[in-house]
């Protein structure tokens, strides 16, 4: 019987290199090759008076932001799930609540309990949420910009491989790199946003129930066995 194949991350650390971590930790013969790399953008805090709650839908806001998010410790703080919220505690925030896993679930949360003006730290490539009616004011306080593939990229998905995708723009771009010749190759995607980025004539996709880590590397473990 043939071993299970790899599973390559291409998530920008520190979230990379967590769920490589937890890969790992299942036995999984995976590789981190991050395609975009995360760094922070100059910004001035505005008057946490003229706003009811803090939304966060990336740990990435609260690693990044700098010290002027001390200027909003004073706002109840929603954060999308455990990763953001733990990182939202580290920067010195009081986190009122955990979300659902994505963005426009935390929102519809937030507006049904009254939260009618929002500041959300995000960053500079972003989701479209429906307010639900609520004044909803983005600050980008990061970028995540795309770098170049690491050296064993090529020689690693010429082989079978299940490419694991965390966002719609990780897709795009991997299909871009990746090209037509993909039929080795299965896709693992967040979300079917993600997977129609990804574009077809992958070896075999799949879509994970929940938006999160543990969903998505139950899924990879079953992937990399199946096609190995």
């Amino acid at each position: 019987m043939r071993g299970a194949i790899p599973l390559v991350v291409v998530r920008p650390d520190p979230g990379g290199a967590q769920t490589v971590e937890r890969a790992a930790a299942m036995g999984l013969d995976v590789r981190h090759m991050p395609l975009f790399a995360a760094h922070p953008l100059d910004w001035t805090p505005p008057d946490p008076a003229d706003f009811d709650a803090l939304m966060l839908t990336s740990a990435q806001a609260p690693r990044l932001a700098g010290p002027g998010i001390a200027a909003l410790a004073g706002l109840p703080v929603f954060a999308v799930g455990d990763a953001t919220a733990a990182a939202a505690r580290a920067a010195g925030l009081a986190v009122t609540a955990i979300g659902p896993g994505d963005g426009q679930g935390l929102l519809d949360a937030m507006t049904s309990q009254n939260f009618t003006r929002i500041l959300w730290l995000c960053g500079r490539e972003r989701s479209s949420f429906d307010a639900r009616g609520a004044a909803l004011t983005a600050r980008p306080v990061y970028a995540v910009d795309p770098v170049d593939p690491p050296a064993e990229w090529s020689a690693l998905v010429a082989g079978p491989a299940v490419m694991m995708v965390h966002s719609s723009r990780a897709a795009a771009r991997l299909s871009d790199l990746v090209g037509p010749e993909r039929k080795h190759l299965t896709l693992l995607a967040i979300s079917a946003a993600a997977a129609d980025a990804a574009g077809a004539g992958w070896a075999g996709l799949a879509i994970s129930p929940r938006p999160d880590d543990a969903a998505m590397l139950a899924e990879a473990h079953a992937l990399c066995h199946k096609r190995g």
